[in-house]
């Protein structure tokens, strides 16, 4: 199985575009979600969000594990971005990067209707500033990167081309 994982930041799409992949009838799995990933301690003693003074968001290992251990044929999408990610790197054929200006990114979080996470002031500055330091790290082990700024359609149509071509 092809296993791809679409990644970046909070507010660049990830959500989306593996919704979208998940409707036309891809596997497709949210790992940013509460069924997949959870708040542990954090290494440092700081987290991402206020609301979790200490924690951090990470996959669930055991979950993850045996998600991406499926052999079978055909292809997995899945979406997200955590702390312990990188542990997971080998396991996936292919990593798209999703990546949008900080501006676009403020807005979406101030925004967004999906989830709270990103309209605490202390969050959304804590989520700028990952993408100064944490999206360069995602960059740097991406296979793909897209513009998110780029429409749905055109941004799913990449990434299930990126998918066959692998």
């Amino acid at each position: 199985m092809k296993r791809i994982l679409v990644t970046g930041v909070s507010g660049v799409g990830k959500s989306t575009v593996v919704a979208r992949l998940a409707e036309l009838g891809h596997h497709a799995v949210d790992l940013d979600s509460p069924e997949w990933s959870e708040w542990v301690d954090s290494a440092d003693g700081s987290g991402p969000t206020p609301s979790q003074s200490g924690k951090d968001w990470q996959w669930r290992e055991d979950r993850v594990r045996k998600l991406l251990a499926d052999d079978s044929d055909g292809v997995l999408f899945v979406s997200g971005c955590a702390a312990n990610m990188g542990i997971f790197r080998d396991r996936f054929t292919g990593v798209v990067l999703l990546s949008i200006p900080a501006e676009l990114m403020a807005e979406r979080l101030t925004h967004r209707t999906t989830n709270a996470y990103g309209k605490d002031p202390a969050e959304l500055a804590r989520s700028l500033d990952f993408k100064d330091s944490v999206e360069p790290l995602l960059r740097a082990t991406a296979d793909l990167e897209l513009d998110g700024t780029e429409p749905l359609a055109q941004l799913v149509s990449r990434i299930e081309r990126f998918a066959a071509d692998l």
